[in-house]
């Protein structure tokens, strides 16, 4: 047993959870200590600059930390932060959208010589994977804030139609039609990206 006043950071999360709500403020400290590597690698793909990712995973611990008295236990502590975590990430794509929309001419020189070898070549190299995944994220920035939630969600974290709802709070038919509508936005920044590139 620790000593009074020092939490166990192998105790389970729903008896660290207790102990916060019982005003001891430290083992939410141990709870941050388990939850930061994943909410940080969350952060990083829906913001690029390193400062605003670490605003968003401070923010999603003092929400956590705020809301805590929520938590109902009926379902794993993690699944609850995610689901904090994924709403946060999701107000700043939409807070930051209009920051986040460039011309598709502003496409880096490194993405354009891509473009060209992918043209003549199609098979790609581990050089070539590196680009790619630059791109990527170049067209998830051109994304709405929803289409950019559920292509992130469904493509890059490989999350079921059912986890991606109960994540988000939207219905599993809502879920699908997002979907369906992201990989059309997602097209269409592509045929702009070629057009713009080509013509």
């Amino acid at each position: 047993m620790p000593a009074t006043g020092q939490t166990d950071s192998t105790a389970p999360d729903a008896e660290l959870v207790g102990a916060v709500l019982r005003g001891d403020t430290a083992s939410f400290e141990d709870l941050v200590r388990r939850y930061q590597p994943r909410i940080f690698a969350m952060a990083r793909r829906y913001a690029r600059r390193e400062d605003e990712v670490e605003d968003i995973v401070q923010e999603i611990f003092i929400k956590a930390f705020q809301k805590l008295g929520s938590f109902r236990g009926d379902a794993p502590f993690e699944h609850w932060l995610m689901r904090l975590a994924v709403r946060i990430c999701y107000d700043f794509l939409r807070a930051h959208r209009r920051d986040r929309v460039s011309s598709f001419s502003e496409i880096s020189e490194p993405d354009n010589e891509w473009l060209e070898r992918v043209a003549q070549e199609p098979v790609l190299n581990v050089h070539d994977a590196a680009a790619a995944k630059a791109l990527v994220d170049e067209l998830l920035a051109q994304l709405s804030p929803p289409a950019r939630l559920v292509i992130t969600l469904l493509e890059i974290e490989e999350r079921s139609v059912k986890e991606i709802a109960e994540l988000t709070g939207w219905s599993v038919a809502l879920v699908k039609v997002r979907a369906f509508r992201a990989r059309a936005e997602m097209r269409k920044c592509l045929q702009k990206l070629t057009r713009a590139k080509y013509l």
